[in-house]
């Protein structure tokens, strides 16, 4: 079962062609975007793009969490609270961008005059900048993740009792910025963004410059993330995932390497979040909910968890029929998605790459020369 965990990792021939394939689809969207009028049939619409781009978001989230579940054995429950932070670190940039022309034309945001702020928090200094907006992106959901990962490896906490936790901590974040005293808006979070870098973020030229960036990022974390799991630091992390006490006997602390990938799957997750939020236009603390941390737990069992390219196909996969079902029948996608996630794990164990790997040993064995090697091994 473990071999045919790692084999994915590796990236066959027709995986890093299907890569390439997908990669230029998708690349190309935004240019049919930009360059052919409504009506023609090539053109795209910018709805499309953006729900693109966002389930991209998806799929890097997916992606981290894989690495932390399917390839340490650390199933959390949390990264949502990873995700959701990198997003309001971005927002806070983009609350900065309105300046002016906010509905009360302050430059305090619409929330903070709105229950008498007379200034921005502390927590906000230096938010104007973009670049350092871009630092507080992978530095708070990572020092988080460290600081949290520390104590709860050093004390030995795994299984079950540790994807509680982490539970539980997303499910503290999102009550805390749910609040209105916190200074992140409260329930409605953070919306109505006007510009980003100086240029309107609602422009088509803008939108596709951001999902390009999403684009470009998402390879980015597949191919770090293939180094790290084809090395032999993933040897180890392996290691962890199949027999820790083995790897402890044999002179190994795995306290560090835990740790290490912990921290890089929510600094991932954050970025993540990032590139999520000019492109949908809000981020408020529902996205910290448990539902939409098992979500991602989801995401990976149905594309394959222990592969790196199973989460990305089932954050599309996933999303892609949430999109279609919560439109014809609204109030049926939660129960949709528990008997997906009931039927995947009675049945598809590996997931869609899983049964993709199944069906091609099988057309293997099957074919003329896999029959025909025998006998001619008889005959020699």
């Amino acid at each position: 079962m473990n071999t045919m965990i790692m084999r994915p990792s590796l990236f066959s021939k027709p995986a890093w062609t299907g890569i390439v394939v997908c990669t230029v689809i998708l690349a190309l969207l935004p240019i049919c975007n930009l360059a052919f009028p409504d009506g023609s049939a090539l053109h795209v619409s910018s709805y499309t793009i953006a729900l693109v781009g966002k389930f991209m978001c998806y799929a890097m989230a997916a992606l981290a969490l894989d690495l932390v579940w399917g390839y340490t054995g650390i199933l959390s429950l949390g990264h949502g609270v990873f995700f959701a932070l990198g997003g309001y670190a971005h927002g806070m940039y983009l609350m900065r961008a309105i300046g002016r022309d906010g509905v009360y034309q302050s430059n305090l945001p619409d929330f903070m005059v709105f229950l008498n702020w007379k200034a921005y928090p502390w927590y906000w200094w230096m938010t104007e900048h973009f670049w350092f907006a871009m630092l507080l992106v992978v530095l708070v959901p990572g020092l988080l993740a460290f600081v949290f990962g520390y104590f709860a490896f050093r004390s030995r906490i795994k299984g079950v009792y540790f994807s509680i936790i982490t539970q539980a901590m997303t499910f503290a974040f999102m009550l805390l910025f749910f609040r209105n005293d916190t200074g992140f808006g409260g329930n409605n979070g953070f919306t109505d963004f006007k510009r980003i870098l100086g240029f309107t973020i609602t422009a088509p030229g803008t939108k596709a410059a951001i999902y390009l960036v999403t684009l470009v990022l998402l390879f980015g974390a597949l191919f770090v993330c293939r180094m790290i799991v084809t090395s032999k630091l993933g040897r180890v992390l392996q290691g962890v995932r199949d027999s820790e006490s083995r790897l402890m006997f044999i002179g190994y602390n795995p306290l560090w390497f835990k740790l290490f990938v912990w921290t890089l799957s929510a600094v991932i997750c954050g970025i993540a979040g990032a590139l999520y939020v000019p492109q949908v236009g809000i981020i408020n603390p529902s996205e910290m909910s448990p539902a939409n941390s098992i979500e991602m737990v989801i995401w990976a069992a149905v594309g394959g968890r222990g592969t790196l390219l199973g989460p990305i196909i089932g954050a599309f996969t996933v999303n892609g029929l949430k999109s279609w079902f919560t439109a014809a029948f609204p109030d049926l996608w939660l129960y949709a998605l528990g008997l997906i996630f009931i039927l995947v794990t009675l049945f598809l164990p590996q997931g869609i790459v899983g049964l993709i790997q199944k069906l091609k040993k099988r057309d293997a064995q099957s074919s003329p020369a896999a029959e025909g090697e025998p006998a001619t091994k008889e005959a020699a």
